[in-house]
């Protein structure tokens, strides 16, 4: 019986049957239980499910997406079922992309359906879709324009605010030496969900941000813009609106500045109802590598390449406030490997950093220097690392029994050599689940380790069944009691493995 704090399961779960805990307690209490039983010896995680299909496959809370969003099983159960599958399309109304709306639980909504999640899908004949995450069923249905190709969603705020944006307009070679000058680079549709509401949609005009502008996302209230020349410049969303808003557009209704046309439906679509008419003032701007920069932590910092190759592979931590570079600021695992390195501000929201080499795991925080509210220090909280012998790797026995030394050294992420190749965060169980890779026996074997998210230190290791070959892409989730490896295969195929909590030979 697992142990927590000073009282097993059985204990709680006798106060819980009685009533003792309010209902954010319960909750808490709850994962404690589930974490002290996935990470008791005695449970093991078991494969139980695998499907393979010809197209990406896609999870998120407890789904798995198969035949671009068609097709949709719940990892939840045992081993995953089937909740529904969507009438079969044409090459044309293809879902392109998806986002998975979760239902917020502290307001009231206008309809029944607004309370339960849904899936919003974007079609490639422009029509965005919300249909039931729980049936399939099509909820509702906007159509977005007969002029603008739009391809990608992404979440400005998740859960609330979510826009939509348009394939990059290209100038051909020949209007290009005709002197046709094609200034828009695309088009922003911005909606709130929940119920699903128009915010507006722009234009992105190199007239306007600049002729090397190459990009833009919507994030957090802020308007994000590449440029070629490796500078990234954010702007408020929100002065834009408030300034160049022209018309307010509600779905369903007619806009009378176009004739009186209803507003998502086809023909029309909707118009661009936000012109911005000169460069909005810049909250920020920095050149970096790879267009790369991640805002966050406590306080507010931010981490960067600088713009040259040679500093590939050495990040920067300065203050958002001042610019100033943090004590210990610059990061650098000084790795040789074909992957590089990867940092980014910790998912628990707790302002930490997490920095990942081959080898490797540090988790960083952001401190304040005694002296001095201004300057911060990064101070390394724990480290992770992989079990390798360095001086053994090095040494190589014939088959008469002569030892020969390597004049070469090794890369960092070596396929013989245990390597980190990926870091999950487990937030309702306060779990970083690591994965780590050695080739064996011709094959790559994957393991995925499970740490305390605090103090890193190692509570469980799991073998995965199948082989990880390093050199097609893969993806895992740790979800609860459930861990999800989505790999690309030969012939570029895509298998989905499912693995579940189960019980061990000491409880049978």
């Amino acid at each position: 019986m697992p142990q927590l704090r000073g009282k097993n399961v059985a204990t709680y779960l006798d106060l819980r049957s009685r009533g003792i805990f309010d209902a954010g307690t319960l909750s808490k209490l709850n994962l404690k239980i589930l974490r002290g039983i996935v990470l008791q010896d005695s449970k093991d995680f078991t494969k139980v499910w695998t499907k393979s299909s010809k197209s990406t496959i896609f999870y998120e809370s407890g789904r798995i997406y198969f035949e671009n969003y068609q097709c949709c099983f719940s990892s939840l159960p045992s081993e995953p079922q089937l909740l529904y599958e969507l009438p079969k399309r044409s090459k044309a109304e293809k879902i392109e992309d998806a986002l998975l709306c979760q239902c917020p639980l502290d307001k009231g909504l206008p309809t029944p359906s607004d309370q339960k999640p849904s899936l919003l899908a974007l079609t490639s004949n422009n029509w965005l879709y919300r249909f039931s995450a729980v049936t399939g069923q099509q909820l509702e249905k906007v159509y977005l324009s007969p002029h603008h190709k739009f391809r990608y969603l992404g979440w400005d705020v998740s859960q609330e605010t979510f826009y939509v944006k348009s394939i990059q307009n290209k100038v051909t070679s020949s209007a290009r030496q005709a002197g046709f000058n094609q200034n828009t680079l695309l088009y922003l549709a911005v909606f709130r969900v929940f119920p699903l509401q128009l915010v507006g949609v722009l234009e992105i005009n190199k007239s306007i941000f600049g002729s090397t502008v190459i990009d833009v996302v919507l994030s957090q209230g802020v308007l994000a813009v590449s440029h070629s020349t490796k500078t990234v410049k954010l702007y408020s969303f929100e002065d834009i609106l408030n300034k160049y808003i022209r018309t307010e557009l509600v779905l369903g209704e007619q806009c009378h500045s176009e004739g009186g046309k209803t507003v998502g439906e086809a023909p029309f679509g909707i118009p661009v109802n936000i012109h911005i008419k000169e460069c909005p003032p810049v909250l920020f701007e920095v050149s970096c590598f790879d267009n790369g920069v991640q805002i966050g932590g406590h306080p507010w910092h931010y981490i960067f390449t600088l713009p040259h190759k040679k500093h590939q592979g050495s990040y920067r931590i300065c203050s958002l406030k001042d610019n100033t570079l943090a004590k210990h600021g610059i990061q650098d695992m000084k790795c040789c490997s074909l992957e590089s390195d990867w940092i980014y501000f910790h998912p628990d929201d707790s302002g930490r950093i997490i920095h990942v080499g081959p080898s490797t795991i540090n988790v960083l925080k952001i401190l304040s220097e005694l002296e001095s509210d201004s300057q911060f220090d990064i101070v390394k909280e724990f480290s992770i690392t992989a079990h390798r012998d360095n001086a053994a790797s090095q040494i190589n026995v014939t088959s008469s029994g002569r030892t020969v030394k390597r004049r070469f050294y090794q890369l960092d992420d070596d396929p013989d050599r245990e390597t980190f190749r990926m870091v999950e965060y487990e937030d309702e169980l306060d779990l970083l689940a690591v994965v780590e890779v050695t080739h064996r026996e011709d094959e790559g074997k994957a393991h995925v380790r499970l740490h305390d998210n605090n103090t890193g230190a190692l509570l469980k290791r799991v073998p995965l069944v199948e082989s990880w070959d390093v050199t097609y892409s893969h993806e895992l989730f740790f979800d609860r009691d459930t861990i999800v490896h989505i790999e690309q295969t030969k012939n570029n195929n895509f298998c989905c493995h499912v693995y579940k909590i189960s019980r061990g030979q000491a409880d049978e």
